[in-house]
């Protein structure tokens, strides 16, 4: 297991410190936000090496804005990566993180095991850019590499799944990716550098929806890209974008020019510059406080969803309970493995009576929160089949891990025995509902 790196802060410091330092003009602890659309330039010499790319700074705040920055800082240190762009939301982070490496014709290999509007982002939306998703199922890394072609130009994952919680080998898959001469790109949302670090394992790339557990508390939506800085971009000719002269600056390699930077700087001066999913300043302030806490809460989230899948797997009414934290889930091994200070906060259950038993559960909660969420202190239930899976085949919906019958949660910091006996309640009542309507 990797551990934390040696001679540095650990990580609560670093989730508290990392990005942030007292304002210098007024002395102010906390970021601030600087709700600014534009920056004064010194003189035209410093507007034009800024537009040129040869001095850092900020022009306009859909490019760089100094509170986003600090949050860029912030989680590239947490994870270990060489730098960060953030973005408006999850699913513009995921084209982002494409955006750099993918040309009309060319390909990504995904699992099949992917939130269920990323498979219709991957499916359906990025065929509109000319690019096509290959998906295979990843238990198996053979089916990874059988479906590499020439045109592959990434590898795409999530570390655990959602909604199913499955879990991915991210070791084997580097190996995979490394023999292909592309990246790996993890989407870590569920985990969190907290249970785990994709870039510790061989992952290039790691994508996030702060939206969920990094935030924490259901108020910001935003993304994120982590560059490991590890990958090489000249290894092959798969990337000209990063290894070829930029026409739209003056002919600048990116690779040549910045480094072990080249990803991160190309995310910001043409991928934010040109698709625009800018991460709003207030957004990314909230983000930042929520990151503050991230230990605490995760090993709460852990602490308090172990208890509950227990009891779950022990309910008449549940015919089946799926959480790597759970002895017997096929996972296990591989959650001892990459997640050793818990399984994550979501998971899913299997309710007796199927489809209208599902949807029985859901809107009978009192405490539990019935929306399109995941990752707040607040505990929240979904019926995945009729919501955010329900765009996807019957088929897709059983590899995703959302059959008719699945119900998912996402346990916050309450009191677990409250969450308990509301649960009991719903499933009681949702038994009693379907046995009369089958009389």
């Amino acid at each position: 297991m990797p551990e934390e790196p040696s001679g540095g802060f650990g990580f609560e410091t670093r989730m508290i410190h990392a990005g942030a330092q007292p304002e210098p003009v007024t002395g102010a602890r906390n970021t601030p936000i600087y709700q600014t659309t534009s920056y004064v330039f010194h003189d035209t010499d410093h507007a034009a090496s800024l537009f040129n790319l040869q001095t850092f700074g900020f022009i306009y705040s859909r490019l760089t804005n100094p509170t986003v920055a600090a949050l860029e800082e912030r989680v590239a240190n947490l994870e270990g990566g060489r730098g960060a762009t953030c973005c408006a939301s999850g699913h513009s982070a995921q084209i982002l993180a494409l955006f750099p490496l993918m040309e009309p014709g060319d390909e990504v290999v995904a699992s099949t095991r992917l939130y269920g509007g990323s498979i219709t982002q991957f499916g359906k939306t990025f065929k509109k850019f000319g690019w096509q998703a290959i998906f295979a199922d990843f238990d198996d890394p053979e089916n990874v590499r059988k479906a590499i072609t020439p045109k592959c130009k990434a590898i795409f994952c999530e570390s655990l799944a959602n909604p199913g919680g499955v879990i991915s080998d991210i070791e084997a898959l580097a190996e995979i990716a490394d023999e292909a001469g592309v990246p790996l790109i993890v989407d870590n949302t569920l985990a969190t550098p907290y249970l785990c670090r994709p870039i510790e394992w061989g992952a290039d790339i790691v994508v996030y929806s702060m939206t969920k557990f990094l935030s924490g508390n259901g108020t910001s939506v935003g993304g994120a890209v982590v560059d490991s800085g590890a990958f090489d971009w000249t290894r092959n000719d798969k990337f000209p974008s990063l290894s070829e002269p930029e026409p739209a600056y003056h002919g600048l390699r990116f690779v040549e020019t910045f480094g072990d930077m080249a990803y991160t700087m190309h995310s910001h001066a043409v991928g934010l510059r040109d698709l625009g999913p800018t991460l709003a300043p207030m957004n990314a302030f909230l983000t930042m406080n929520g990151i503050e806490t991230l230990a605490l809460r995760m090993q709460r989230h852990c602490d308090n969803t172990q208890r509950v899948a227990e009891w779950l797997s022990q309910h008449p009414m549940v015919d089946w309970v799926f959480y790597a934290g759970l002895p017997d889930n096929p996972y296990k091994g591989l959650q001892e493995k990459y997640l050793p200070k818990g399984a994550g906060a979501v998971f899913t259950f299997g309710v007796k009576g199927g489809y209208e038993a599902g949807l029985r559960v859901v809107e009978s909660v009192d405490l539990f929160s019935h929306l399109a969420n995941i990752g707040d202190v607040r505990s929240l239930i979904l019926h995945p089949a009729s919501t955010t899976h329900r765009q996807l085949t019957d088929e897709q919906r059983q590899a995703a891990g959302a059959g008719d019958e699945v119900v998912r949660v996402s346990i916050g910091l309450e009191t677990v025995d409250d969450l308990i006996a509301d649960l009991d309640q719903a499933l009681h009542k949702a038994a009693g509902e379907v046995d009369r309507a089958a009389e």
